[in-house]
């Protein structure tokens, strides 16, 4: 009535219901692996058991719960199974030659892709180099693509970096960063793209912001001085650029860049130590930060 399947009476259980089914699970528990303590509480409980050590009685419970003579035997003897052995790995005829493989394989992190080993080149090469042409190519197609995966995990482990940092130290005043990064305003219902300015302090952290429309030579400019005004001063050592196209005419090989006569002007006006120099350079050609 509330939906629910109703269990069986047990008093009304066939009782060779019963018999067959621990049967058919000790089966199930046996050729999955765990058969020895099934196998020894059905054969010491089981009506027709006894101590006896009889061949047909053996035989008879062997053939009832589908296991083998000297499982029984075992039962009879004692209620705790023997612990099982540990068998012996069996010797494979690729075992003398799995070093030169893995070597082959190794050699193969480096190697361009078509120059990688094959199964067929790794026979080969095992019969030319090392004399060995015991295994088939069947043999080695099923332990090559197993391996190839595990010798490159090890690779990879033991590759990796350790964690860290590197601590960065500036003085009060001494350094700052400058960049530009895109933004949107509305303006008059309108979506406008404009550029935000950033110069900061290294070590403090404290930044200042201006909006400009471009990121032209004029704004580049307006925005130093812009800061400079809030902060009262210039950093007294350089101020880096992640991007110094605004400010210069040509760029050179190296970290050279020739100024425009603007930017040159301007750093004179502000003695400003441009773009990771480590002094006031007397050209107007100055050195750029990375």
């Amino acid at each position: 009535m509330n939906g629910l399947r109703c269990l069986p009476d047990p008093d009304r259980v066939c009782p060779a219901f019963t018999v067959m089914s621990e049967a058919v699970l000790l089966g199930m528990a046996v050729s999955g692996g765990q058969g020895a303590c099934f196998a020894c509480r059905a054969v010491r409980t089981d009506p027709s058991g006894c101590p006896s050590r009889s061949v047909d009685l053996a035989a008879g419970l062997a053939a009832k719960y589908g296991v083998h003579r000297r499982t029984v035997r075992q039962a009879m003897a004692s209620a705790v199974p023997p612990p099982r052995k540990s068998g012996q790995r069996q010797f494979r005829i690729l075992d003398p030659a799995t070093g030169w493989i893995d070597t082959m394989l190794r050699a193969d992190l480096r190697a361009p892709r078509k120059q990688k080993h094959t199964v067929e080149r790794i026979q080969k090469r095992l019969a030319e180099e090392h004399d060995f042409d015991l295994a088939s190519y069947s043999t080695l197609r099923n332990y090559v693509p197993k391996r190839r995966p595990e010798i490159v995990a090890e690779d990879r482990e033991g590759r990796q970096h350790l964690e860290g940092m590197v601590p960065q130290e500036h003085l009060p005043g001494e350094e700052a960063e400058v960049d530009f990064a895109d933004g949107w305003v509305r303006v008059a219902v309108e979506v406008v793209k404009c550029h935000l300015f950033t110069l900061r302090l290294s070590h403090s952290g404290k930044a200042i912001h201006r909006v400009f429309a471009s990121q032209a030579q004029e704004s580049f400019l307006e925005g130093h001085a812009e800061a400079f005004r809030v902060l009262g001063g210039v950093p007294t050592r350089h101020i880096r650029y992640d991007n110094l196209k605004p400010a210069v005419r040509q760029v050179c090989t190296g970290r050279n860049r020739v100024e425009s006569e603007r930017r040159t002007t301007f750093r004179s006006h502000y003695v400003h130590v441009p773009v990771g120099s480590r002094s006031l350079p007397t050209t107007s050609v100055a050195s750029a930060a990375v």
